[in-house]
């Protein structure tokens, strides 16, 4: 069994400060910390294309390697919209997202971040299919309201980054320049006009909520890619601190974290205790906690019992 949480490892200043308060508030969990060996796993933002999040999903539970010219976001195609009849078609997905202004160039929110209808997704997508056939795209509706899979042309095949990572620095960063590209560029503008004053977005704009104006495409890799759903280890998630962790609000954040304790002490104190892992991932780090018996005896020597303040605070 593994308990993952995502925000739960905050940048190494932040990491260093909230020491103190996470003995006060989560002593448990700091013991447990002492008594465990620790793994720890850099991830390459720019490399990966995707978040730390996302590649340890990706990676870890359904062991995706990308092949040549590929990245590890091009496994998020068929990891979120598998194609069990076609297993070995490239799968690419568009998110439904917002675009706006920003003093870095341009800000992205996900879908996530926009609370997305079945109905307001239906309605879009009516709008937007004329549009995508007119460039010689195939366009159906995907799992979530908040997705659509698109079949590109073979001549085409655009670098993918994730919009969960994309929303966390600028579009600035990742929009295609290249020739190629140029197409897209030109679908995504028109329909960017043609959803200016949809429906669907006036009455957002009515009620206060930021309009769907734009999509963001990604994947590309196929779902023989990807070890089957039930091939893959038991998993436990908990996503509690990822809201304040993203917002900076380490109040809020320690919280939560100790609302989160009593349940995380309960799933590592079960049976099988040697053989469950705690994994907490920050923006580009991943550290794996095992219980180990040793660990146990050296938390027990002076001095030693801080020693997770390696892991937690590298710079400490």
């Amino acid at each position: 069994m593994q308990i993952v949480i995502p925000g739960a490892l905050p940048a190494t200043s932040t990491a260093q400060s909230l020491v103190p308060y996470l003995a006060q508030r989560t002593p448990k969990l700091i013991q447990w910390f002492a008594r465990s060996h620790a793994r720890t796993e850099r991830v390459n933002l720019l490399t990966a294309a995707c978040t730390a999040t996302e590649y340890w999903a990706l990676s870890h539970t359904r062991a995706f390697k990308p092949s040549a010219n590929q990245n590890v976001s091009s496994g998020l195609g068929p990891f979120l919209e598998p194609n069990i009849e076609q297993p070995d078609t490239p799968v690419w997905v568009v998110e439904l997202v917002h675009v706006s202004p920003s003093q870095n160039g341009a800000a992205l929110l996900t879908a996530n971040q926009l609370g997305i209808s079945q109905q307001e997704s239906v309605s879009l997508f009516e709008s937007a299919r004329g549009v995508f056939l007119h460039y010689g795209y195939e366009l159906r509706p995907g799992r979530d309201p908040a997705r659509w899979i698109v079949t590109l042309p073979n001549d085409l095949r655009p670098v993918s980054v994730s919009p969960a990572l994309v929303a966390n620095t600028s579009v600035n960063d990742w929009w295609p320049q290249d020739t190629a590209s140029r197409p897209w560029r030109q679908l995504v503008n028109e329909l960017q006009m043609t959803w200016y004053d949809h429906p669907v977005n006036l009455a957002r704009n009515a009620q206060g909520q930021a309009a769907i104006n734009s999509i963001w495409l990604y994947g590309g890799a196929t779902t023989s890619q990807l070890n089957p759903v039930n091939n893959a280890p038991a998993t436990q998630w908990h996503h509690d601190l990822l809201e304040p962790f993203q917002a900076e609000d380490w109040g809020q954040w320690l919280e939560r974290l100790q609302h989160l304790e009593p349940t995380l002490i309960d799933a590592l104190g079960g049976r099988d205790t040697l053989k469950t892992e705690l994994v907490l991932i920050g923006e580009d780090r991943v550290v794996t906690l095992q219980p180990s018996a040793l660990m146990r005896l050296r938390a027990r020597l002076p001095g030693q019992a801080t020693h997770w303040r390696n892991w937690w605070s590298p710079l400490n």
